[in-house]
C-alpha cells in the first residue's frame, strides 16, 4: 500500500473533540487505500507546562531528565489518537520514539535524527495495522535515553518518516490553511500560495515565518519529500493548502514569493577592534562557543588599523553575547573599546527564486524604504533573498509597503 504521513500540530489536537476531528481526516485517507503514519505534537500548551514544571523543580536541570519529562506530552496525544481511531474501527496503535526506534544523536533537547529503521512499523502494516500513530519530537540516543528534537521537532519527525518510508506525501496540519505571502495579521492583503519552492520556504522559515520548522524544510529539500501545509479546521479538497515542492514543479511564480520578518532582533557592534588577519574568526568563535546564533555580519572600513564589527542576533541572546566577548577580551583573545547593543530593531526580508534571473529587486526594495522614511541599518543578501535591519517601530510599515510594491496580492 502507498504510505501517507500526516502530522497534527498542538492546536489541531488541543482537545478530545479536535483529536476526533483529526482522526476523521485520517480515516478518510485510510479509506482511499493508504497506510498512514500519523505524527502528533503534544496538546496545545502542554509542552510549555511541562517545561515550566522542570524549571520550577530544578533551574539547573539534568538535560536527560528534561527530555524524559517534556517528551511525555506527545506520548499522551499518541495514545489518545490511537484509541480514537480504534473507536472508529480503524486498526491503529501508538508508537513512542524508542519503539520505532527513532535513532538520534545524544544532544539532549536539541537532538538530530540519524536513522529511522522501517522494519517494525512495516511489519505491523503487513499484519493489518492501517495507522501508526507516532509521538513526534522525540527519539532515543545511542545510550538508550529518550531525546527531544527542539521546538518544532514534530515537523522534522514527520518529514524524516516520509523520507524513510518513501511516502507519497507529507501533510502538515496546523491552524493556518497554507503558506502566505506574509503574515495576514500584519498585511490584510496577504495571499495564500498554491505552491512554493523548497528554497523559498527554507529562507522564509529561517527568516521568521512560523509555518514550518527550518530543519523540516531542509530535510524535505534533501530527500525530495512533497510537503503540503493545510488547516485542520477547514474542509479539504485535493488542491487545498500549499504544496512545498521542487522549483521545476512550479510553472509561473512572482519574482518575490514573500516578505518575512522577525521582531526579536538585536544589532550588536564591537567598537574599535584591531583590524588584523584572524580577528573575525576570534570574535565569532567566542560567540559560537557562547551559544550565540549570529545572523547578519558587517565589518566597517578600517581606519588606522582599527575597525568596527557589527552582527545581529536574537534579543534573548544579547547578554550571552556580551559575556562571550567580555570573556574573550579578558583572556586577551580580542581587544575592543566597547560593545554596543541595540535591542530595538527588526529584520525584514524579501524572498524569491525569481531574483536569480531578475535585476532591480534590491533597488526597488531600497527605494520603497526611502519613500517611507525608513533608515536601513544593516543589509545582507543571498541569491534569493535580501534582508535589512530597521528600527522595530517601522517593521509593519515596511512589510506592508514591500508587499504592495512587489504586487504580492496578485498571482503570477
Amino acid at each position: 500500500m502507498p504510505v501517507l504521513v500526516m502530522k497534527f500540530g498542538g492546536t489541531s489536537v488541543a482537545t478530545l473533540d479536535r483529536i476526533r476531528r483529526a482522526a476523521k481526516r485520517v480515516g478518510v485517507e485510510v479509506a482511499k487505500g493508504y497506510d498512514v503514519i500519523v505524527i502528533v505534537s503534544a496538546m496545545s500548551g502542554k509542552t510549555n507546562e511541562l517545561v515550566g514544571w522542570v524549571n520550577e523543580t530544578s533551574p539547573l536541570y539534568d538535560a536527560r531528565e528534561y527530555d524524559a519529562v517534556v517528551s511525555s506530552g506527545e506520548n499522551v496525544t499518541a495514545g489518545l489518537m490511537a484509541l480514537t481511531l480504534q473507536e472508529m474501527d480503524v486498526p491503529a496503535r501508538s508508537w513512542q520514539g524508542w519503539q520505532v526506534p527513532v535513532k538520534t544523536t545524544s544532544a539532549h533537547s536539541q537532538a538530530r535524527i540519524e536513522e529511522i529503521p522501517t522494519d517494525n512499523i512495516t511489519a505491523k502494516f503487513g499484519e493489518g495495522m492501517k495507522v501508526a500513530v507516532v509521538a513526534g519530537f522525540q527519539g532515543v540516543s545511542p545510550e538508550g535515553r529518550i531525546t527531544t528534537l527542539g521546538r518544532g521537532g514534530s515537523d522534522t519527525t514527520a518529514v524524516a518518516f516520509a523520507a524513510a518510508f518513501g511516502a507519497e506525501r507529507c501533510d502538515i496540519y496546523t491552524d493556518v490553511d497554507g503558506v502566505y505571502t506574509t503574515d495576514p495579521r500584519v498585511e490584510a492583503k496577504a495571499r495564500k500560495l498554491d505552491r512554493i519552492a523548497f528554497e523559498e520556504m527554507l529562507e522564509l522559515a529561517s527568516l521568521g515565518a512560523k509555518v514550518l520548522q527550518t530543519r523540516s524544510v531542509e530535510l524535505a529539500m534533501r530527500y525530495k519529500v512533497k510537503l503540503r501545509v493545510l488547516s485542520s479546521f477547514e474542509e479539504q479538497s485535493d488542491e487545498a493548502g500549499t504544496l512545498v515542492c521542487d522549483e521545476e514543479e512550479i510553472m509561473e511564480s512572482n519574482v518575490v514569493a514573500g516578505v518575512a520578518f522577525s521582531r526579536d532582533e538585536a544589532k550588536m557592534t564591537l567598537v574599535s577592534v584591531a583590524d588584523r588577519p584572524g580577528i573575525a574568526a576570534s570574535i565569532f568563535t567566542a560567540l559560537s562557543e557562547g551559544g550565540v546564533n549570529v545572523d547578519m555580519i558587517v565589518q566597517n572600513i578600517s581606519e588606522e588599523g582599527r575597525t568596527d564589527m557589527t552582527w545581529s542576533c536574537p534579543t534573548d541572546q544579547v547578554m550571552r553575547a556580551q559575556k562571550a566577548v567580555e570573556a574573550a577580551k579578558e583572556n586577551g583573545v580580542i581587544n575592543y573599546q566597547e560593545v554596543i547593543a541595540d535591542t530595538d530593531v527588526a529584520k525584514v526580508s524579501v524572498v524569491g527564486i525569481g531574483m536569480r534571473s531578475h535585476t532591480g529587486v534590491a533597488a526597488k526594495m531600497f527605494q520603497v524604504m526611502s519613500a517611507e522614511g525608513i533608515n536601513i541599518k544593516v543589509i545582507t543578501t543571498s541569491e534569493i533573498k535580501i534582508s535589512v535591519l530597521i528600527d522595530r517601530k517601522y517593521m509593519e510599515l515596511a512589510v506592508q509597503a514591500l508587499h504592495d510594491a512587489f504586487d504580492l496580492d496578485k498571482a503570477a
